[in-house]
């Protein structure tokens, strides 16, 4: 029972997520924005209630499964992804190298500014 009351309050934040992106006309998805309020709603209580814990550790012991539709579409469009491959390689290989390098800026902004050094005496 805890995984079902668990599972219908992720699917009642994925309709209000849905809900919000039609209704404001977001241009992200309704799952993202759906997330975003569990978040907020997970932070104001403090704490992951059994139900939406048990929900969530089954869900991710199977993540495996939900990349099936995504390899069933890579096959549909196999003929568009040799024809696209140049582009694709491009794309794929450019947008690592910037989140590389914005990860590392960060980081090294997060260490200047909120980690305070220590003075070692020799």
């Amino acid at each position: 029972m805890d995984f079902i009351l668990g599972f219908v309050l992720l699917l009642i934040f994925q309709l209000l997520g849905e809900a919000l992106v039609i209704f404001f006309e977001l241009p992200v998805s309704g799952p993202v924005v759906g997330i975003v309020l569990l978040l907020g709603a997970l932070i104001i209580k403090g704490s992951v209630g059994k139900s939406l814990n048990t929900a969530s550790t089954t869900l991710l012991g199977h993540l495996s499964i939900m990349f099936v539709p995504v390899s069933v579409g890579l096959m549909a469009h196999y003929q568009l992804l040799m024809d696209e491959w140049l582009p694709i390689t491009i794309t794929l290989i450019g947008s690592t190298i910037i989140m590389l390098i914005s990860t590392a800026l960060i980081m090294s902004f997060a260490s200047k500014f909120l980690i305070k050094e220590t003075k070692h005496d020799l």
